[in-house]
């Protein structure tokens, strides 16, 4: 098979791929079409059945398997997308999963043990506590914990990928720590540690990795603030104050109502994990926009949306 990062414009692709997504679609001149989203361990792809009832678009075949197509390469406002001529479900056995779903390029048990080595610095009794209930004590929370994406396809998208970046944002907020001296080392570090430990329910598992109805109506952040306020009831003596303040810089990681917090950041922990967050998150996309293959613009890989950047390699 050709691998979606492989591909490029003017290319037949004739393989197995994941349908991550198939709806039905209208034109504007009422001409019925189909809507894909493909997916290999790589990354997704758009695809377009433009003439559903051609005689080589079988209809056995719906979001959640893996179909046999062929088609063409194409690219829509600076996008690849492929025009599928020819489309069935694959037969058992003709593929391995493990192509399909995309999983972090680190090993995750090492990960882990980073971050528990770094949170290994908490010395606040409640927090510690805190900690241990969720990262060492619960063993189910940990294996979801693990496996987990961090978005459905903005940065992170793949297995392994909250863990990787709530690793990055804890091991910057560490960094900030060491050199703004009057932050709470221990609140900051907890908070990038919790700061997206809501996107566990927000978002369903591999292959779906799509919202769930929680995840939809409530969202990370708030769905963040009530588990760390049940657990948080759970630990004796667990100051008022100190719930209060790791919640803020949960609410706030965001840093600005546009983007999805319900308060902007008023302590100075908060400013750090937001943008920690902001850092993290936004070199993982130019990450993923670099591995994007150069098009005929040489070494500008195209407009990105999260970025509002178009985006160049550098030449060293």
């Amino acid at each position: 098979m050709k691998y979606i990062n492989t591909l490029n414009e003017g290319e037949r692709v004739n393989g197995i791929y994941f349908c991550k997504v198939k709806t039905a679609a209208t034109t504007k001149n009422g001409k019925d079409y189909i809507n894909l989203t493909l997916q290999d361990k790589t990354g997704n792809l758009d695809g377009k059945i433009w003439n559903p009832n051609s005689p080589g678009i079988r209809d056995d075949f719906e979001s959640g398997d893996y179909i046999l197509l062929n088609g063409d390469v194409t690219v829509f406002n600076g996008a690849l997308q492929l025009n599928v001529a020819n489309a069935g479900k694959a037969e058992a056995g003709s593929y391995d999963e493990s192509d399909y779903m995309p999983c972090s390029e680190r090993d995750i048990e090492e990960m882990y043990d980073e971050l528990l080595k770094i949170m290994s610095k908490v010395q606040n009794e409640h927090l510690k506590s805190l900690i241990n209930s969720f990262f060492v004590e619960d063993k189910e929370f940990i294996g979801n914990f693990k496996k987990h994406s961090a978005a459905k396809r903005v940065h992170h998208g793949f297995i392994g990928g909250l863990l990787e970046h709530t690793l990055g944002v804890v091991k910057i907020c560490n960094y900030i720590a060491d050199n703004y001296t009057y932050l709470s080392k221990d609140l900051l570090l907890t908070a990038a540690l919790f700061h997206d430990i809501g996107k566990v329910y927000e978002l369903s598992a591999f292959p779906e990795n799509d919202y769930t109805d929680d995840g939809q109506l409530l969202g990370h952040i708030v769905m963040g603030c009530e588990i760390i306020g049940k657990a948080a009831d759970k630990i004796d003596g667990f100051p008022v104050m100190l719930e209060r303040e790791l919640k803020h810089c949960i609410v706030a990681h965001h840093g600005e109502f546009e983007y999805g917090s319900p308060k902007k950041p008023a302590l100075a922990e908060a400013v750090a994990l937001h943008f920690a967050d902001d850092m993290d998150a936004k070199l993982e996309t130019f990450k993923e926009a670099l591995n994007t293959p150069a098009g005929q613009n040489g070494e500008w890989t195209g407009f990105n949306k999260m970025l509002d950047s178009n985006i160049r390699k550098t030449i060293i």
